[in-house]
């Protein structure tokens, strides 16, 4: 078994759904008492969120490069980013080390073409649908990636960093959400992509009539299909 290399903090409650699904999945292909052997460095949300405000890209990556290698010291065989919008950087990180980052975009385009999904609907965190560093990794597969209309964008943020990076779970919210997806279908997406991790904790595939792609549930199983190779 191969040891992964997790850098986390980005928001706890998602690093954590990281470390349970890697630690549940191991046990499930394996049996026993069998856990999956992993490295985190976990950095202040906090302080890489204040940089991502004010626009210094340069400084989240001096942080995210240093706790990468600082996994990679540790003995780590392959890295991930636990988080979506820090992918921003991913670059940047994947030339501070030595090991290979699993990318998440690569990953989810992956998901999709393997589903038969040739336009999906990006729903995440303002800067994530706004920008264009993930939903171009996701095209670069040969995918149509849309996002939900501008009016979206702050209500979307607010659920993410309001309620869910603090594990609140608000049904009022789950409705707002599941209406977001319906627009998207209206618009011609053949899936939807929950492209933040704590997204998982409120929208499931029952809620939606077209396919979701759960961002995290989906790196975790590429992970585990790597380390157990």
């Amino acid at each position: 078994m191969q040891t992964i290399g997790l850098v986390g903090g980005m928001s706890w409650e998602s690093s954590a759904a990281y470390y349970e699904a890697l630690n549940r999945g191991v046990e499930e292909r394996l049996g026993g008492f069998h856990s999956a052997k992993t490295v985190m460095a976990s950095v202040d949300f906090a302080e890489v969120t204040e940089l991502q405000e004010a626009e210094d890209w340069d400084g989240v990556a001096v942080i995210l490069r240093e706790a990468a290698q600082s996994v990679e010291r540790a003995g780590a065989d392959f890295l991930m980013l636990c988080t979506t919008t820090f992918h921003r950087v991913a670059e940047q990180v994947q030339d501070a080390v030595s090991i290979p980052l699993l990318h998440l975009g690569d990953v989810v385009a992956e998901a999709c073409k393997a589903e038969g999904v040739q336009s999906v609907a990006l729903l995440g965190t303002k800067f994530a649908m706004s920008r264009t560093f993930f939903t171009d990794r996701i095209a670069s597969h040969g995918l149509e990636v849309l996002v939900p209309d501008l009016a979206h964008h702050d209500e979307l943020n607010r659920i993410i960093y309001d309620e869910l990076v603090h594990g609140k779970v608000v049904d009022d919210s789950r409705r707002a959400v599941v209406g977001m997806i319906s627009e998207a279908w209206d618009a011609g997406a053949g899936g939807v992509i929950l492209g933040c991790s704590e997204l998982e904790l409120l929208i499931r595939q029952a809620d939606s009539e077209i396919p979701v792609f759960p961002c995290t549930t989906l790196h975790v199983t590429a992970a585990l299909d790597r380390a157990l190779a």
